[in-house]
């Protein structure tokens, strides 16, 4: 299955972001279950994310992210969606 490189890029309010952050989480951990969620983590500046994920194609991807709780709460100010192909490490099959 491909497996796609998200960066978001957040907002400057960051009381808003954190506000929505548990229910966030918690719906990447639901897709980290069904093996969809690869990684996620903040960037150490926390102005950004990158999240590794799997998924059947793009369009499966982009209602992922359209249905991210950060999206409804408009605290994503960017995303870039690169495909990317490990050649390396535990994802390789």
């Amino acid at each position: 299955m491909p497996k796609f490189a998200v960066e978001y890029s957040y907002i400057e309010d960051v009381p808003r972001r954190h506000a929505v952050r548990p229910e966030h989480r918690d719906y990447l951990s639901a897709l980290a279950d069904k093996g969809k969620v690869l990684a996620a983590g903040a960037w150490t500046a926390d102005d950004g994310a990158l999240l590794l994920f799997e998924t059947e194609d793009e369009s499966e991807l982009q209602g992922i992210l359209d249905n991210d709780p950060y999206k409804a709460a408009e605290v994503i100010a960017s995303t870039k969606i690169t495909p990317w192909t490990p050649v390396l490490g535990a994802w390789v099959s």
